[in-house]
């Protein structure tokens, strides 16, 4: 991806302070084909608008910090490929990305690499089809759908034999009364 992202110069005028390919790019070890390309992040709100060093510069973190905000794109492989790991692996798959214990994916787990949480998530497809797969229903998704997911339990499944991707801004919430099940 290029990235261009703008600030300001010693005059106060606007300017182009970054542009270029996105430096942080992982791929899991646990879920081959699963790449993260982190584009941007902020730690707090209302974000701080400076020309400060470029924040997706460190390990990758699934969910923001408190007040945060993350943009990302996620590259999903076909479920040929995530539905091979195993539960360990799936368990594996959320340690790797700082969050061990978002993952609710069991041997049993209609997807093996469920997950929640505590975050509004913005899901825009912008290739391929995936499913969002929830507690007892799935949601069949094509370029251009946007997902609106507040803190559930899910996963994404692709059912295809092809790269699917999808663009998360993820914002960190909190989990309102009786709905922390």
């Amino acid at each position: 991806f290029k990235r261009v992202v703008t600030g300001h110069d010693s005059d106060g005028k606007a300017t182009v302070a970054i542009s270029g390919p996105t430096p942080n790019v992982v791929e899991l070890q646990a879920v081959p084909g699963t790449v993260f390309h982190e584009i941007w992040n902020t730690a707090t709100s209302p974000a701080p608008i400076d020309n400060g060093d470029d924040p997706t510069c460190k390990p990758l973190q699934l969910s923001p910090g408190a007040l945060g905000s993350v943009i990302r794109v996620v590259d999903i492989p076909p479920d040929s490929v995530q539905n091979s790991i195993s539960a360990d692996a799936a368990a594996q798959a959320f340690a790797e990305i700082g969050q061990a214990h978002a993952s609710t994916g069991t041997a049993n787990a209609r997807h093996r690499l469920m997950h929640r949480t505590e975050t509004v998530d913005y899901g825009i497809v912008t290739e391929g089809e995936v499913w969002l797969v929830v507690d007892d229903q799935d949601v069949h998704l094509t370029r251009g759908d946007v997902v609106v997911q507040r803190g559930t339990n899910h996963a994404w499944s692709n059912r295809t034999e092809h790269m699917a991707r999808i663009v998360f801004i993820l914002l960190d919430g909190r989990f309102a009364e009786g709905v922390q099940g």
